[in-house]
């Protein structure tokens, strides 16, 4: 039988583990049941691009546990039967490779985490936080990483003189030191005020010219910033990823359901190329999607 030839090829040639040569045969032999069941006078010699490409779409459309198939298991099946064929063709037991001009479906990126403008609306105006230093800066973090989608590394970088409230903007240095200027309303203006007042009474004297800062009057580090958004987001969402990135994709996306067009959201997140940006679109139109599986009648 062909498949266990190329599989002792794989085990004693090849010296590939047991788990993988498991994977190829049960591919293999999901293909070889595909194209019989079809017509049982095919074999690996008659299989044509056709049927190969037939079977790529029929995994596309299979369902499980109400889920498609992923595009990379998909890919995954149809390497398998690349590297298979190639096999057939080396050892002469096949004269063309069906497989060679077959595209496998593309890997879609997956969809950003955000959080409802509801968890936004509970997390700075219902959750409680400390009246010291510590809570009003804390505060301040998740209402800056909402209000401007800046990065991570951008809110730990931020110094006092980025902050210009004559022109109401910020100035954020982003990847490869680029520096972008990112406005800012009376809302937030009102929240800094307040944040540099408590600031500079608990700490009148610093080293650091750094906007936010630890209670010792060191600049933030990844770390403690990552834990306390992490803590504070578990109080108003379920998502998996409770990360200050997640607060950066939350602007995007309600900058966008507000009707912000796409190349100004680009310009405050400081993309270098729209394509990148137009992941949220995407991520607006299937939360359109559920709100009208959700409503309509039909369906």
């Amino acid at each position: 039988m062909l498949i266990d030839l190329f599989l002792d090829y794989l085990r004693t040639e090849r010296n590939y583990s047991n788990h993988t040569i498991v994977g190829y045969g049960t591919d293999l032999k999901e293909f070889q049941m595909f194209f019989t069941g079809m017509d049982k006078e095919l074999d690996w010699e008659t299989v044509d691009s056709d049927i190969v490409r037939q079977w790529v779409m029929s995994l596309m459309s299979t369902e499980k546990n109400g889920l498609h198939m992923q595009s990379s298991s998909v890919n995954r099946k149809l390497s398998s039967l690349r590297a298979f064929y190639r096999f057939l063709l080396v050892r002469g037991h096949v004269k063309m490779n069906p497989v060679s001009k077959v595209k496998g479906p593309k890997r879609g990126k997956p969809l950003p985490f955000f959080l409802r403008e509801s968890e936004m609306d509970k997390l700075l105006d219902q959750v409680e936080f400390t009246e010291d230093f510590m809570g009003c800066r804390d505060k301040m973090i998740l209402e800056m990483f909402y209000s401007t989608g800046m990065r991570l590394s951008e809110l730990i970088g931020l110094n006092d003189v980025d902050v210009d409230f004559s022109a109401s903007w910020i100035k954020v240095t982003g990847k490869r030191n680029k520096q972008r200027l990112i406005p800012f309303g009376d809302e937030l203006r009102e929240a800094l005020l307040i944040y540099i007042k408590v600031r500079n009474e608990t700490l009148p004297v610093r080293m650091s010219n750094a906007f936010f800062i630890r209670k010792n009057g060191d600049r933030l580090y990844p770390a403690l910033v990552y834990n306390l958004v992490r803590k504070n987001l578990s109080k108003v969402t379920a998502l998996k990823k409770r990360s200050p990135h997640v607060l950066r994709h939350t602007f995007a996306t309600s900058m966008l359901n507000h009707s912000a067009e796409l190349g100004a959201v680009k310009e405050l997140l400081g993309h270098d190329s729209l394509a990148t940006t137009e992941i949220y679109t995407h991520t607006t139109f299937e939360e359109l999607k559920q709100i009208y599986k959700q409503a309509h009648p039909r369906a």
